[in-house]
């Protein structure tokens, strides 16, 4: 396969994305020129890729006019570069793509990470959501190839739109963890977004009946503000830590020394029903156990893999004796941590980029 620029689109500023930037390094060690473009905030990290990076300075950093100013800059980039393919991710990067096939007659692949027009911040704002909808509706059908991360939001575009989209997904690369699990400390783990119906209240919440544990919040979004508000009402400051984002290794380093990591998306959205949350995977790879919601896709790997258990709860004093039953319960944890190790060796991304392998090859 001769080497070929492939220009990658995101709306984030690249530094925290991990699914992005394990199909950016596959791609490149497949032989290609690979790009990453997205976008660049005041306090953007610098970072440092096997592969180009570009961040746009852009007008607005929130809202329509953010997007819209995205695109703009994208449509720009793709017209003044060579580019034999474009990878858009998600929606809010797909119209200046689609754009650009037609004017460089280039081809598309898109990676959509979620059900987009289903998320929550979406539910009462009809007008906002119809944009995103026909922008959706006219230009899915430009991508050559498109994927996503589970099987349910891709039988739901399929059915949708008559298309063809795969299932890619978001898998970390396979690690080794050494048999500390009795010794760690007592910590236990949320590494995500800080948005609506992720179950983060319950949790800091739970935390006011659990002694001993500390709860870390590690990532950043539109709740930060009020979730800090919380702890400090609830006078948890000492139980309950937020790290902000973390590079990669540093956030992986911390989640292994986690006894339990959550995923207790709430369900309320199409989009959260459906969803497949790539911390689940991490804390497998990190031998953490998982605590999760009883929604399809999440519940089937923690019961087929025995890695963890279903919280099926959303009151804080229920979550709370849940937990300290099974925190006390070393047998069942250690047979947890196990298990994690054993699902590990299957759910990584060195099995999952062989697909992303065969979508790209015959488009290149």
């Amino acid at each position: 396969m001769p080497n070929k620029k492939i220009i990658v689109s995101v709306s984030n500023d690249l530094s925290n994305d991990q699914r992005v930037h394990r199909v950016c390094s596959s791609l490149t060690e497949f032989g290609h020129d690979v790009v990453l473009c997205g976008r660049k905030l005041r306090n953007s990290p610098a970072i440092n890729r096997q592969y180009k990076t570009k961040r746009f300075r852009l007008l607005f950093n929130k809202g329509m006019m953010f997007y819209a100013c995205l695109n703009a800059r994208l449509l720009c980039y793709y017209i003044f570069n060579k580019v034999d393919l474009i990878l858009a991710n998600d929606l809010d990067t797909l119209a200046s793509a689609g754009i650009a096939s037609k004017l460089k007659r280039c081809k598309i692949i898109y990676d959509s990470h979620e059900l987009f027009t289903e998320v929550p911040e979406l539910e009462n704002k009809p007008r906002k959501k119809k944009i995103w909808l026909k922008i959706e509706k006219r230009f899915i059908k430009r991508a050559s190839a498109s994927y996503t991360v589970c099987q349910p939001i891709a039988d739901y575009y399929n059915s949708l739109y008559d298309i063809n989209m795969q299932v890619i997904r978001n898998l970390p690369k396979l690690r080794t963890f050494s048999d500390d699990y009795e010794t760690r400390p007592k910590l236990l783990i949320y590494q995500g977004a800080l948005n609506k119906e992720r179950g983060i209240e319950i949790m800091i919440q739970a935390m006011q009946y659990i002694p001993d544990y500390q709860l870390i919040i590690s990532g950043k979004g539109d709740l930060e503000k009020e979730l800090k508000q919380l702890v400090n009402e609830l006078n948890l400051n000492e139980k309950v830590q937020f790290t902000g984002n973390l590079d990669f290794e540093a956030l992986y380093n911390l989640t292994k020394t986690a006894r339990l990591g959550f995923s207790l998306e709430q369900g309320k959205s199409l989009n959260y029903k459906y969803s497949l949350p790539n911390k689940i995977f991490d804390y497998i790879q990190a031998g953490v156990p998982v605590i999760c919601s009883d929604l399809p896709e999440m519940s089937k790997i923690v019961k087929k893999h025995g890695c963890g258990t279903i919280a099926k709860t959303s009151d804080q004093k229920e979550l709370a004796e849940f937990l300290k039953s099974l925190l006390a319960d070393n047998i069942q944890l250690n047979k947890f941590h196990q298990n994690c190790k054993i699902a590990a060796k299957e759910l990584n991304w060195e099995n999952e980029e062989k697909i992303l392998k065969e979508i790209f090859t015959p488009l290149l």
